[in-house]
């Protein structure tokens, strides 16, 4: 493999076998983002280096414009993800739109774009409204105390996941016992051997088919699947209808699902799929895969970007402070919170969208090439670089959105780089953290509403402040490839006196 790169011209940095550069965090001695930007970092004048991801063979692409060629202009040749588990192995997974590959992914997420548009989006946000007050009331009776935020967060976004994508009403403040909750710390719990399973399933998956292995707990997996499966029948057959996700899906499985008139969907497909309908018949189980995808994404990501933006706002009460003055102007001239007026709260996208940058929990896009592609030389004065079907990229995220290059002084926080008057600033294609072009993420406008909800009725009612055990810096923790702070995010919520 060696050889291959040098007779290439990609150059490329030591590796070892069967870990390739992902041995430090394999072993959680560092994180999967780190040893990614070990990489970037070490050949700053290069378009695209080699990096091999245990032992498989990637191009890790480190120019933004490239980046844009591959995901957009030149989409039709890197229309797939890789498969990281075969759907025999993990059919919940392998059945969801982030998996499906081809007309089959394109059928799919055509007819899931009307579910993401603003109108749908707007049945949801009582759900997030009435759980953020949940948490709110929760914090109140604990204020003045050091808090751990990362337990009270996942709360929030279980209740939130469970409301809108499953139909369930929990609250989890309340019974921490409850069945969705121990699913959802169950799946995303990596205990060692199930990180084995996963560089097996990368290495040879076949080995998990032989002996009917399973990455994912298959208890967990099953839970989920059964609850939207008897969830749908259920309402079927006693004709009830709940304006969330399940309900969403059941009206697009029927084809009675669509974009209302005026309503562009924001999720980046439209050009791909113009004029294109689908009239393919879901199965329970391909529509259980959305619901689940909805879940792992809902879940854990919405959770991890809110626990690092409040774990910052308590390092930067000047952030904190201008946002708090932004939230207290709406409240005078609107009252609560409502869907119609969320836009008006401009530096709450911002401060959302440099937590976004700073810890991105998107790491990487991948991209499978499906018809033979020529990338430009590397370098000026380098040769072309062929790929052919099969062969596989990474587009780089959290070391542009932490390059100097793109984003001066990255390490600290600042929203004001994502002021009206400071977006020109940004270079097109640096900023990631949903991916980009057709395959980005469906759920843009779900998550950040679901983001935009707690954070308002938190910084509204709490001053979010420093305590002893609060990490200053916060510093990336070494777990695999969820995104926290090591040592945890410790803070105050003191009530505001209004």
């Amino acid at each position: 493999m060696k050889n291959f790169f040098t007779e290439n011209g990609l150059k490329y940095k030591p590796f070892y076998p069967i870990f390739g550069n992902n041995l430090q965090s394999t072993f959680k001695q560092k994180h999967m983002v780190e040893d990614l930007d070990e990489v970037y970092r070490a050949f700053p004048n290069e378009k695209y280096v080699a990096y091999m991801e245990g032992g498989k063979p990637h191009l890790l692409i480190r120019d933004p414009d490239l980046i844009k060629q591959i995901t957009v202009k030149d989409f039709d040749h890197f229309v797939d993800h890789k498969e990281f588990f075969p759907v025999e192995v993990e059919p919940l997974f392998g059945n969801s739109v982030f998996m499906m590959k081809g007309e089959r992914w394109r059928d799919m997420r055509s007819t899931l774009s009307p579910a993401f548009t603003s109108s749908k989006m707007k049945l949801m946000m009582p759900f997030m409204t009435e759980i953020s007050n949940n948490i709110v009331k929760y914090i109140k009776d604990h204020s003045d105390e050091e808090i751990d935020i990362d337990q009270v967060i996942r709360i929030y976004t279980n209740d939130v996941i469970a409301s809108t994508a499953f139909g369930l009403q929990v609250n989890s403040l309340k019974d921490i016992n409850n069945d969705f909750y121990k699913a959802g710390q169950e799946f995303f719990k990596i205990p060692f051997l199930r990180r084995i399973l996963f560089v097996i399933a990368v290495i040879c998956p076949s080995i998990l088919k032989t002996f009917n292995l399973s990455v994912f707990p298959k208890k967990t997996s099953r839970f989920l699947s059964n609850i939207v499966i008897s969830t749908m029948e259920y309402r079927e057959k006693n004709n009830i209808e709940r304006p969330d996700m399940i309900q969403l899906l059941m009206e697009t499985s029927k084809g009675s699902l669509k974009t209302e008139k005026g309503e562009d969907d924001e999720t980046g497909l439209a050009p791909f799929v113009e004029n294109h309908r689908s009239t393919t018949k879901w199965t329970p189980d391909e529509l259980a895969g959305q619901v689940f995808i909805f879940f792992i994404a809902g879940f854990e990501s919405s959770a991890s970007t809110l626990v690092l933006c409040l774990h910052e706002l308590a390092l930067n009460y000047e952030v904190q402070d201008k946002l708090y003055q932004e939230i207290r102007n709406y409240e005078e001239k609107n009252g609560k919170l409502v869907f119609e007026k969320i836009n008006e709260l401009n530096y709450l996208e911002c401060v959302l969208n440099e937590a976004l940058r700073k810890w991105s929990v998107a790491l990487a896009l991948d991209r499978m090439c499906t018809k033979t592609y020529e990338l430009p030389p590397p370098r000026e004065g380098g040769k072309p670089y062929t790929m052919k079907p099969g062969d596989l990229l990474l587009c780089t995220v959290n070391s542009i959105h932490m390059d100097p290059k793109y984003f001066p002084d990255p390490k600290a926080f600042n929203p004001d780089r994502f002021l009206e008057e400071n977006k020109h600033k940004i270079k097109p294609f640096t900023f990631l953290p949903f991916g980009a072009g057709p395959r980005n993420c469906i759920g843009i406008r779900f998550a950040m509403m679901e983001l935009k909800v707690l954070l308002f009725h938190l910084v509204a009612n709490f001053e979010i402040q420093k305590c002893e055990k609060t990490q200053d810096p916060a510093e990336l923790a070494p777990l695999d490839v969820i995104i926290a702070a090591k040592g945890g995010s410790w803070v105050k919520f003191v009530p505001r006196n209004k």
